[in-house]
């Protein structure tokens, strides 16, 4: 080295944190391209007694500094945070891997029990994944608790690569007696895509020990989501959720909302600009309505969430007492929209909590085609109603490729009579009152996981309403007994069925193209009977009643009919208050 080096890096290295186990020379831009360029900074680490963490953050280290440092680290045992993040800059690619082989077999050779590992913020692509496979699958990574791999180019390949690497590192640490307990994993920026999300997904699903998961920026849709929802769910400590620009549309949002049915323990909640539209922002209310009990932050921005389902999402945070943020920027809520719910959280004393709305989109266009481009060409179209269910069958999936007996799942199945299928498949009058008193048998054939067919159902039932008192009867009391099922679900499954039935009669815009149903006087009147029983929650009237508030031009065929229900729910809401 010439002399202005030397000197140039002994300054640098005079400006080192020394002290509490940790050595830092972060951010000090040194180039470190050979042997002869790490001489001081090997000697100190040699030196160094006790190390338990080392920063070379903000630096660039070629093939052979890196040996040469990692020489210096087969006497470490002690080593148990490598902070090794933005270290390879203006380095060939094709280099990394070699220098983070070394660096592994390093902390290896020593036996160092590492707790953490950043390699955030080094463009390293799949190949820079093997160069760290075998450490991740070593001993050195049994104890691992933060792995971060922030813009890191990974990739599907690398992602596939780094999940078998956690699934073996868990199977060999379990061997031992001591599973891989991973707490927090970053790893946003990777275009990790479907496929590699499905991977990983099998690896969280096995660790069962995430507190903190982000993955930001991924280009995951809703079948990867969906992967990744159904191993969030067996993750019982998770504390933050970090999906934000990802692409979810309702399947990927009822796969998490389900998911989150069963976390009590989530603080920070960031789907933002992930699509979620208002069917799914109206699935999370539901889930924040019954569950989610210490949630702080909620971010929901840039998701083409309409004014009548924020409105929603902010009733549902009502009780959330802990709550300090709810981000609803970006969405399709319109200058009204802004102010009503602004004022609607400052009337439950939320005000404060409320994000700026000042990139707000504006009122949607009425013309605008909701058709999900972003989910053609994906083979996992299932229903979204089956996300829905206690069980999502994504679990099956996981737990079976991956050798874990499970109780099988065999939804109820309703028996019916020949009598009832008939009045389904061409309802009337006159068959509803030969059924006589099986009417209610009609209440099995509405399955809770199905709002789509349960929606059909009621509004078949419904269209028969006359106020012949003989007809009326009959009509009401198989409505009361259908209701009453429906209802006393979850709120996620009785929410579901509630926005379906809005998007079937034209007062919410379905996220995909669903016909609509010519409405009728009497399903608004059915309705009206409904509000009024017990069985019908004040919650379920406030999310009806602000939907028929904001759309009541969509009700002008059955003005009068409209009118009641209106009354109806207001005077529901207002009781309760």
């Amino acid at each position: 080295m010439a002399s202005d080096d030397i000197a140039q890096l002994a300054d640098a290295l005079s400006k080192t944190h020394v002290g509490d186990g940790e050595l830092s020379y972060k951010g000090l831009g040194l180039k470190l391209d050979n042997a002869a360029s790490v001489e001081e900074l090997v000697r100190e680490i040699e030196q160094y007694q006790g190390l338990r963490a080392l920063r070379l953050e903000g630096n660039t280290v070629g093939v052979d500094a890196a040996r040469a440092i990692a020489k210096a680290l087969e006497s470490k045992d002690q080593l148990q945070r490598c902070y090794w993040s933005d270290m390879f800059t203006g380095r060939l690619r094709s280099e990394i891997p070699t220098a983070l082989r070394s660096l592994g077999s390093a902390l290896m050779s020593a036996g160092a029990r590492l707790t953490e590992l950043d390699l955030s913020d080094n463009a390293f692509g799949p190949d820079g994944v093997k160069g760290i496979e075998q450490l991740l699958k070593s001993p050195s990574c049994h104890t691992l608790r933060e792995l971060k791999l922030n813009n890191c180019g990974m990739g599907i390949g690398g992602g596939k690569i780094l999940a078998e690497a956690l699934i073996e590192c868990h199977r060999q640490s379990s061997a031992h007696g001591a599973p891989l307990r991973l707490r927090v994993f970053i790893a946003g920026r990777n275009r990790l895509e479907n496929e590699g999300a499905r991977a990983l997904s099998r690896a969280f699903q096995l660790m069962g020990s995430l507190e903190e998961v982000h993955m930001p920026q991924n280009g995951i849709n809703y079948a990867g989501v969906m992967a990744l929802a159904s191993a969030m769910r067996h993750n019982p400590e998770l504390r933050v959720l970090n999906f934000n620009d990802n692409t979810f549309t309702k399947n990927g949002t009822l796969a998490m909302a389900q998911a989150l049915r069963h976390l009590r323990n989530v603080q920070v909640i960031n789907f933002g600009d992930c699509l979620v539209r208002s069917e799914g922002a109206i699935a999370l209310a539901a889930v924040l309505r019954e569950g989610l009990p210490i949630l702080k932050e909620l971010n929901l921005s840039f998701g083409e969430i309409t004014e009548e389902a924020a409105l929603v999402v902010a009733q549902a945070v009502t009780d959330k007492p802990h709550m300090e943020k709810v981000d609803l920027n970006g969405n399709c809520l319109g200058e009204e929209g802004c102010e009503e719910l602004r004022e609607a959280m400052e009337n439950m004393d939320k005000g404060d909590v409320l994000a700026s709305l000042s990139d707000d989109e504006g009122e949607p266009d009425e013309d605008d085609d909701d058709g999900d481009d972003d989910e053609e060409g994906d083979d996992d179209d299932d229903d979204a109603s089956d996300h829905c269910n206690e069980d999502d069958e994504q679990d099956s999936d996981i737990l079976k490729e991956n050798g874990i007996p499970r109780k099988e799942y065999s939804p109820e199945k309703p028996q019916s009579s020949a009598e009832v299928m008939s009045f389904l498949s061409c309802p009337s009058t006159e068959k509803l009152l030969q059924l006589g008193e099986t009417r209610t048998d009609l209440r099995q054939q509405v399955d809770v996981s199905d709002p789509h067919k349960a929606a059909d159902v009621f509004l078949k039932i419904a269209s028969l309403y006359k106020e012949d008192p003989e007809i009326k009867t009959a009509v009401l009391e198989t409505i009361d007994a259908v209701l009453n099922k429906l209802l006393s679900a979850s709120a996620l499954q009785s929410y579901c069925f509630l926005s379906t039935l809005l998007v079937m009669i034209g007062l919410l815009k379905g996220e995909k193209k669903m016909k609509k149903v010519s409405l009728l006087p009497g399903q608004l009147l059915c309705l009206e009977h409904a509000v009024q029983q017990d069985y019908f929650p004040q919650h379920h009237a406030s999310l009806l009643h602000t939907f028929i508030s904001k759309n009541r031009e969509a009700l002008k065929s059955c003005s009068s009919a409209g009118e009641r229900l209106s009354s109806a729910l207001e005077k529901k809401c207002h009781d309760q208050h």
